[in-house]
């Protein structure tokens, strides 16, 4: 009888180590994706903030847009304001790149663990619309919990150094004079723009990783493979959702630019009216078919290699233990 006691306690002890270890190991998988994440925003996003925050100009402008034009306007901002200025912004940008990216990255992940036991495909790849919608949910999740941090992004690319000396001050500003709304305004095209970007980028990523596993036998692909895959992924995931993107610029810096859209229909309306279909909506795209894929490459590359290096680091420490 008390051996059989004893039994059951070593049983319930080591069921219950087993299941510390699982959780330790699950936290140290998530702490490693936000790292990785986080690390992969930054590096990408600085690597291409003057041609974002040129960009960004366009959008918001009135101006026809040419790769004459854009270069006269990165030359006009840095003899005028001198060379850091071009990434001004970017401390804006990083603040909410670093949660956003972190965020996005570390769902994916947890997305598509999710749906792998969902759909039955735990440990190996998943099916092409599972995959698409983990991207999408990854996007969503990361932007609605990060979306004031875009639009204050957003504000300090296109205004003097003298409107908004930093990042709070353009929130206290904006609260002060426009309401703490504002920090929302162009929230539903973004979601919107998310779904597609997100997801085809995402989708489109995982899809070549395993198309080269299948076809090479290589179970990883070298880095400039990934940045290439990367890179792909950008151009699709930027050009299926670009339109969105520009309405959701003229809504954020509306106040700030002399007009006032109410809603995604009527913003899209004006700018076709006063712009073209072409020349408005798709206002340097042409840019961001630079700017993007070179930024989605960088991206899903550091993620990629961060992971890994985590992962060997502290699989010799264990080792060493």
């Amino acid at each position: 009888m008390g051996n059989g006691v004893r039994k059951g306690q070593v049983d319930i002890k080591g069921q219950d180590v087993d299941a510390l270890f699982q959780g330790v190991q699950e936290q140290k998988k998530v702490l490693n994706s936000l790292m990785s994440g986080a690390l992969a925003g930054a590096v990408a996003k600085t690597a291409v903030a003057p041609l974002d925050r040129t960009k960004i100009m366009f959008q918001v402008s009135s101006k026809r847009f040419s790769a004459k034009e854009a270069y006269r306007l990165i030359y006009r901002t840095y003899l005028n304001e001198g060379f850091w200025s071009l990434w001004r912004g970017n401390s804006a940008t990083m603040v909410r790149v670093i949660p956003y990216a972190a965020i996005q990255f570390c769902a994916h992940e947890e997305y598509k663990q999710l749906l792998g036991s969902y759909y039955g495909f735990q440990g190996k790849a998943l099916t092409p619309f599972p995959r698409f919608i983990a991207g999408s949910l990854a996007g969503t999740t990361a932007a609605m919990l990060t979306y004031p941090l875009d639009m204050v992004r957003a504000r300090m690319a296109v205004t003097p150094k003298e409107m908004y000396s930093n990042i709070v001050h353009v929130f206290i500003r904006i609260s002060r004079e426009e309401g703490l709304k504002t920090l929302y305004r162009g929230f539903t095209p973004t979601i919107l723009g998310v779904i597609p970007y997100a997801g085809l980028s995402f989708f489109t990523y995982e899809t070549l990783k395993k198309l080269h596993a299948d076809h090479s036998g290589k179970s990883q692909p070298s880095p400039p493979e990934r940045l290439l895959f990367g890179a792909c992924a950008g151009l699709i995931g930027q050009s299926a959702s670009y339109p969105l993107d520009v309405v959701r610029r003229r809504m954020q810096t509306a106040g700030v630019m002399g007009h006032t859209y109410s809603s995604i229909l009527l913003t899209m309306q004006e700018i076709i009216r006063e712009e073209g279909l072409i020349r408005g909506l798709y206002k340097g795209l042409s840019m961001n078919w630079v700017k993007g894929p070179i930024a989605v490459g960088i991206s899903f590359t550091t993620f990629d290699l961060t992971q890994i290096l985590l992962r060997k680091l502290q699989h010799s420490t264990n080792v060493e233990r």
